[in-house]
C-alpha cells in the first residue's frame, strides 16, 4: 500500500505540473455545454440541459484517454520508469497508480458539469445530480483504462491520433448530439454493444430516472463494468510485459 500511495502522490504532482492540459479538459467541453444549449436547446429536446449536461460530462472522460495515455508514454520514455522497473512494485501497482491518480480530475468534471447545468437550468438541482455524478466513475475507469493502455503500447508522438479516436467514437457514437433512432438497425446494435452509448445513457438515466432498471440501468453497467475491467486486465499485462523488456 505504501508503493501505491507514494505512486499516486507522484503522478498527481506530475499532473498538476502541467495546468493548461487540466484547463483544456474543464475549458473546452464546459464552452461547448454552455454554447450548445443556448444555440440549439429551442430547436430540438436534445439539447436541453437535462440531456447535455450528462453527454458532455461522458465526452469529457473520453479526454482522460488522451491525458492518461501522454503522461503514460512520456513517462515510458524517461528514465523514471526504468528506474521503478528495478523496485518491488508490480505492475497492477503502477496500474493502480495511474487510475486513482486520474479519478479526481474525472469526478471534479462531473461535478463542474453538472453544476454549471444546474446554474442554466435550476430543475437540474435534484438527487439525480447526485446520481449522475456519482454513476460518471463508471465511464471515467472505461477510459481511463484505455488511456492507460495506450499510453503502454504507443509512444509520446503518436499517442494523440490514437487516442483520438476514442474522443470522436464518444462524439459520433453516443447519441448525445442526434437522436440515434433515425439511424439503420446495424448501427443501433452497434451503438448498444459499443461503450460510448452506453456510458451516455447511464449518466442520462440516473438523472432523469429509468424507464426500464434492467435495460436502462443494469445493461449499460454491466457493459461499461465489463469494458473496463477487460481494459484493465489487459493493461496489467501489456504494461508487465514491458517491464520484462525493460
Amino acid at each position: 500500500m505504501k508503493r501505491l500511495f507514494a505512486l499516486i502522490k507522484r503522478n498527481l504532482k506530475e499532473i498538476l505540473r502541467d495546468p493548461l492540459s487540466l484547463i483544456f479538459m474543464l475549458a473546452m467541453p464546459l464552452l461547448m455545454e454552455v454554447l450548445f444549449y443556448f444555440i440549439f436547446h429551442n430547436m430540438t429536446a436534445q439539447f436541453e440541459m437535462k440531456y447535455l449536461a450528462p453527454g458532455i460530462v461522458v465526452f469529457a472522460q473520453a479526454f482522460l484517454s488522451l491525458f492518461a495515455g501522454i503522461l503514460i508514454s512520456l513517462d515510458r520514455g524517461s528514465a523514471f520508469l526504468t528506474r521503478l522497473y528495478v523496485s518491488r512494485a508490480k505492475a497492477p501497482e503502477f496500474i493502480l497508480g495511474y487510475a486513482l491518480s486520474l479519478l479526481p480530475i474525472a469526478l471534479a468534471q462531473s461535478i463542474l458539469f453538472f453544476l454549471v447545468g444546474g446554474l442554466i437550468d435550476h430543475s437540474m438541482f435534484s438527487v439525480g445530480m447526485i446520481y449522475g455524478i456519482l454513476l460518471s466513475l463508471v465511464p471515467s475507469f472505461f477510459f481511463i483504462g484505455m488511456g492507460i493502455l495506450l499510453g503502454s503500447l504507443c509512444n509520446e508522438k503518436s499517442i494523440g491520433g490514437v487516442a483520438s479516436i476514442l474522443i470522436m467514437g464518444q462524439s459520433l457514437l453516443s447519441g448525445m448530439w442526434f437522436p440515434p433512432e433515425g439511424l439503420g438497425e446495424g448501427m443501433l446494435i452497434a451503438m448498444r454493444v459499443l461503450p460510448f452509448k452506453n456510458a451516455t445513457d447511464l449518466l442520462q438515466g440516473g438523472f432523469l430516472g429509468y424507464e426500464s432498471v434492467l435495460t436502462g440501468f443494469w445493461r449499460p453497467l454491466l457493459i461499461l463494468l465489463g469494458y473496463a475491467v477487460a481494459v484493465f486486465v489487459v493493461a496489467v499485462v501489456v504494461f508487465k510485459r514491458k517491464m520484462q523488456e525493460k
